[in-house]
């Protein structure tokens, strides 16, 4: 009996290293996708705004996907960006990107002087070989 519980404790050790180890695997591979995923997001991010402080929001509304472009036509995205006061914020603070089926999303943080924060959830898909954002959402305040 006694050789049977230091038997099945040894098999669950095991098992559970076994089990450990797995999802140490699963949690690099997927780390590792999505870091080679996201690459290019940041230069589109940086040009975006860019476009956006030289005035040029032609260029930055066409960085956006077709799809995007159905959904918000030009007026409604000059609207949109004029309703964030962009010009309030001096600096851009990107976080983590989060992969969600085919796409991938990156909260932005602009900041102001006065310690202001204005975070948006930027949404990319693939176009051929470039990202494109999808999506642009202000992120709602945690309460």
């Amino acid at each position: 009996m006694d050789l049977d519980m230091g038997l099945v404790q040894q098999i669950g050790t095991k098992a559970l290293a076994a089990g450990l180890g797995a999802l140490l695997l699963y949690w690099t591979i997927n780390a590792v996708k999505l870091v080679l995923n996201a690459r290019g997001i940041n230069p589109v991010i940086k040009q975006f705004f860019t476009q956006v402080a030289s005035g040029r929001i032609d260029a930055a509304y066409l960085l956006t996907t077709k799809n995007y472009r159905s959904h918000v036509n030009r007026q409604q995205f000059i609207r949109f960006l004029a309703g964030l006061q962009l010009n309030k914020y001096n600096n851009l603070k990107s976080g983590r990107p989060r992969i969600q089926e085919e796409q991938i999303i990156l909260t932005v943080k602009l900041k102001a002087e006065n310690n202001d924060e204005l975070p948006l959830d930027f949404t990319f898909v693939k176009v051929e070989d470039d990202w494109r954002v999808d999506r642009i959402q202000k992120v709602a305040a945690a309460t």
